[in-house]
């Protein structure tokens, strides 16, 4: 029998395609059970316009048998078979895809969608096979046909015995290599993992013979082994059942069959779209965090199905990377698939389906605020951070999509709030929105700068996480009302105190030049406090740096050790302390630097951040106890 060389094209296309197309060799079987789904929609079509031909669901299915001691593996379908021609065309031709004419030539219904769209799945079985064997036989003809061939070499296609309509592949597995263990394609378990993984959602039974044990007749000890066919894959995906026939333990039970985590999800999210782009999804938000969720070895994305078929296990083109967190799975009809199957084209499809879970879960995360607080608080301190985040990469290009999600500690409520809740209840002469930063709420319940503002009876927002103050530099205002730090140059607040502290701030202008030209190039500024009640001194800042981003760059990898923020020591000429500066400055210079440095220290200490000199420091506590 002359060997038929497949065409210049299709020889270079096969051997790229062994080698780059497909980066995981265990999709060949996902190709085969596609094509083979493909073969039985085909029969069912046909059927649609052909009265002889009667379609009897239980009448088709895909099996797949393995044979190790032969190192055959083989899979069958009861499908539309193909002719001697069809063989020569779609196998004999590598990227000429059978499905993909069918599809163009017959309109599709019933909800029934022929997956393949490209040729050279079924050449995937090269990766781990060394020859290929074709038995089919159409339903067009009488004679069954056998397309054999070990690879790039070329193929043949002769007669063949068959008596059923329908196609067998059987594959004759490679030999083990010091790189690849091709053994694994000859075990029962590795085989149903793949189906599973893969081809769950086939809506057509795929049936292996399955090894169980039981006991012997009259024994109690002994056991035997024997071979039973079973269905090993779902067939029906819960996403395309009605939402009424599902109740929350069906969500649940997915969730954890999907092994999206070990928790039980705070919500889930059903999604059935028959638009511009049809498609389903299940979205579910975890009630915990990922051990390694701010790890680099954290993937987000979500599971992309095309027709039932997996096509990646993480598509993170269809999650912002705000929402990453979202687990769950995305199946559509059209979808733009390249020729691996595997890597999906930028297309408008994806985009679109992508906008609409964005906003998809942006709602249910404000339903949850709205009517499950309790939940919302939960979900907010998982994931919380990742929210700021979003608020403060990209520019704040999607600010406006996040900020009414956020939420904050209140100096008030002792709770967290929202920034909506925050303004609501803003007294009509309250300029800003007023925050603080420190490492815990008890900390900034302390900080000599925030005095003032509740002494106004404004309420603060309290800062505890390092990407809190990035974020709402970003975030700027809310509903026209501009955020402002307690520690802020300007606080917008007047009142006498403020009057006051203009007229102290002339009167005592000598003292407060020579604390500046004492501590050099520390402070930008020494002047009086319009914020200080009872504390002696504190800082305030001027410019876009505060304090808190200064740390939190400093601790950051590869730092630039020279940031700094524009540190203004503030000092409060109603408390005691005072008075002994003044007096310092007319009667002893050297006393004077000394309460300056200790004043400066205690600054920084207030602030968490270390003192320059600590045993220059110790030194000036001894002296000033002496």
């Amino acid at each position: 029998m002359a060997k038929k060389q497949f065409q210049a094209e299709s020889k270079r296309l096969l051997e790229m395609m062994i080698n780059s197309i497909y980066t995981q060799k265990e999709i060949f079987l996902r190709e085969l059970i596609s094509n083979a789904s493909d073969a039985i929609d085909k029969m069912y079509y046909k059927a649609l316009t052909d009265e002889s031909i009667r379609f009897e669901q239980e009448d088709y299915y895909i099996k797949v048998e393995f044979n190790k001691d032969e190192r055959t593996l083989t899979v069958t379908d009861t499908g539309i078979g193909m002719t001697e021609d069809e063989l020569e065309t779609h196998l004999g031709t590598i990227a000429k895809s059978g499905s993909l004419a069918f599809k163009s030539e017959n309109e599709i219904k019933d909800g029934h969608d022929i997956i393949g769209q490209f040729g050279v799945g079924f050449y995937s079985a090269f990766m781990v096979a060394d020859k290929l064997t074709v038995i089919s036989k159409s339903i067009d003809s009488d004679q069954a046909y056998k397309w054999e061939s070990d690879g790039v070499d070329g193929y043949t296609i002769a007669p063949a015995e068959k008596d059923s309509i329908g196609t067998v592949i059987t594959l004759t597995i490679k030999e083990n290599t010091e790189e690849e263990n091709y053994d694994e394609f000859l075990e029962e378990y590795r085989l149903k993992s793949i189906i599973k993984k893969y081809s769950d959602f086939i809506r057509y039974p795929i049936k292996m013979d399955i090894i169980e044990r039981h006991k012997k007749e009259d024994s109690e000890d002994e056991w035997e082994e024997y071979s039973e066919e079973k269905t090993v894959n779902s067939m029906v995906p819960i996403w395309r059942k009605n939402k009424s026939e599902l109740t929350d333990e069906d969500y649940e039970n997915f969730y954890q069959e999907k092994h999206y985590g070990f928790d039980k999800p705070l919500k889930h999210i059903h999604i059935s779209v028959d638009g511009a782009v049809r498609y389903h999804s299940i979205l579910y938000i975890p009630e915990t965090i990922p051990f390694d969720f701010y790890s680099k070895e954290f993937e987000k994305g979500l599971e992309l199905y095309s027709s039932g078929v997996l096509i990646m296990d993480k598509c993170s083109d269809l999650l912002p990377d705000y929402f990453s967190f979202v687990k769950g799975m995305v199946d559509s009809e059209d979808l733009s698939l390249n020729i691996s199957r595997e890597i999906l084209q930028h297309d408008r499809q994806l985009k679109l389906i992508a906008k609409n879970i964005k906003n998809k879960i942006k709602s249910q995360l404000l339903t949850l605020l709205k009517n499950d607080r309790e939940k919302y608080e939960k979900f907010y301190e998982s994931f919380g951070r990742q929210l700021k985040y979003g608020v403060y990469s990209d520019y704040g290009a999607n600010k406006e999509v996040l900020q009414d999600l956020l939420m904050f500690y209140s100096s008030i409520e002792k709770k967290q709030v929202t920034l909506d809740e925050y303004v609501s209840r803003m007294p009509e002469e309250q300029k800003y929105i007023y925050y603080a930063t420190g490492e815990s709420y008890d900390r900034i319940e302390k900080l000599p700068q925030i005095e003032a503002v509740k002494d106004k009876g404004y309420e603060v927002l309290y800062f505890t996480e390092d990407v809190d103050e990035f974020a709402i530099k970003m975030l700027a205002s809310y509903k026209e009302k501009e955020f402002k730090s307690v520690a802020s140059g300007d606080l917008g607040i007047e009142d006498e105190e403020s009057n006051k502290s203009e007229e102290n701030e002339q009167n005592h202008k000598e003292l407060f030049d020579k604390m500046k030209s004492l501590l050099s190039s520390k402070v930008k500024d020494v002047r009086v406090s319009k914020r200080l009640r009872t504390h002696p001194v504190c800082f305030a800042t001027e410019g876009e740096l505060s304090i808190e981003m200064e740390k939190v760059l400093k601790s950051m990898p590869d730092n630039n050790q020279n940031i700094e923020a524009d540190k203004v020591l503030e000092i409060n000429v109603n408390h005691d302390v005072f008075h002994s500066l003044q007096k310092a400055f007319e009667q002893d210079e050297e006393k004077l630097k000394l309460y300056t440095n200790l004043l400066y220290n205690q600054a920084l200490l207030i602030e968490g951040l270390p003192v320059q000199d600590p045993v220059e420091f110790t030194n000036d506590m001894c002296k000033v106890m002496v």
